[in-house]
C-alpha cells in the first residue's frame, strides 16, 4: 500500500506526462528548483521523487503519452 506522499508523487508524475509529454522531467526539475529556492525541502523531496518516477517509466511511456494528446 502506498503512503500519501508516494501516491501524490505518482499523481503528479502522471499529470506532468499527460500535460507535457516528453518534457515532463523538465517541469518536475523546475518545480524542485523553485522549492529549493523557497527552502521548502519537503516539497523538493516530493518533486525529486516525481523525477525518479519519470526516469523509471522511461522515454517510451513519455513519448506514447505525448502522442496520445
Amino acid at each position: 500500500m502506498l503512503d500519501d506522499d508516494e501516491r501524490r508523487a505518482r499523481q503528479e508524475a502522471h499529470w506532468l506526462v499527460k500535460e507535457f509529454g516528453a518534457e515532463a522531467p523538465l517541469y518536475a526539475a523546475m518545480k524542485a528548483e523553485k522549492a529549493i529556492e523557497q527552502k521548502d525541502f519537503g516539497r523538493c523531496a516530493r518533486w525529486k521523487r516525481v523525477l525518479e518516477i519519470l526516469a523509471d517509466s522511461g522515454p517510451a511511456n513519455l513519448n506514447r503519452s505525448a502522442a496520445a494528446k
